[in-house]
């Protein structure tokens, strides 16, 4: 490739640097993005706001909840679930997790976390396992799966 020497190379570099710099490069995907929506509802959570929680879930979310006899499909039903949360003291910590990213819009999360709920004012630990669904719709992630049990404990 022959340069035209009226055309400084210095000035050519500049002009492909903007060029190569102005290229659109996405800050964060699919993965950060949903986890951090799992953040935040662990974070609704310890801050035992049933309207937080409920906030993370897509209208139409199905919910397994560790302590639930039933399935939970719905907004009501959700929020339903997580109100006895309200002004508990309960805590939500996540811990080991992992992340498939299905594509763009859709990212499985599995995992474990601990419950610290408040049992006549003593902590008691609950040690629970989750896989969430998180979706993509009109530029908003949202809880659209969510299944929560107890952890089996190792043998020791």
């Amino acid at each position: 490739m022959r340069i035209d020497s009226k055309i400084p190379v210095a000035t050519m570099l500049v002009f492909l640097m903007i060029i190569l710099t102005s290229c659109s490069i996405p800050i964060t995907g699919a993965r950060e993005e949903a986890n951090a929506i799992i953040d935040r509802w662990s974070a609704a959570y310890s801050s035992n706001d049933p309207e937080a929680v409920v906030k993370n879930y897509r209208p139409d979310a199905i919910l397994l909840g560790t302590v639930s006899p039933v399935i939970s499909q719905g907004t009501d039903a959700i929020r339903n679930y997580f109100l006895p949360i309200k002004g508990s003291g309960n805590k939500n910590t996540i811990g080991e997790r992992h992340t498939l990213v299905l594509n763009d819009n859709a990212v499985l999360v599995t995992g474990f976390y601990e419950f610290i709920r408040m049992k006549e004012g003593t902590p008691v630990p609950a040690p629970s396992r989750f896989t969430m669904l998180l979706i993509k719709h009109d530029g908003e992630w949202l809880i659209a799966h969510h299944h929560s049990s107890p952890r089996v404990q190792p043998n020791q």
